[in-house]
């Protein structure tokens, strides 16, 4: 058991959309990512995915809506719901997701990292 102090882990990256992941817990991962930028269309087909908002504003578009949410906010994705994660200015996000989620479902992109690192 130790503490994790968030701000200071959000400092020791700069990269965007790539997750690094925090800590564990009953099959879940927490991560930690910076955004900034459009995502792609993906959606996870066995999981939930939830968005909480650090620092910043992220619009999650989904087909027909989008969804704004800012600081102290979160957001859960139902399985199999195809969304886009949108990031005007850069967005400190915590997700908390099952260990198996592939990071852009079964879609392939030059963004897609699977193999996610502990910090």
């Amino acid at each position: 058991m130790k503490k994790v102090d968030v701000k200071e882990k959000f400092g020791q990256f700069l990269d965007h959309w790539n997750p690094r992941i925090v800590g564990e817990l009953n099959g879940q991962q927490v991560k930690l990512a910076k955004l900034k930028g459009d995502f792609i269309w993906h959606s996870h087909d066995e999981e939930d995915e939830m968005f909480y908002i650090v620092k910043g504003v992220l619009k999650i578009e989904f087909r027909g809506r989008t969804v704004e949410l800012k600081e102290n906010e979160f957001l859960i994705v139902p399985r199999g719901v195809e969304h886009r994660p949108v990031a005007e200015e850069e967005v400190w996000v915590m997700l908390f997701e099952p260990a198996t989620t592939k990071h852009t479902g079964n879609e392939q992109h030059d963004l897609t990292n699977n193999n996610q690192a502990f910090l």
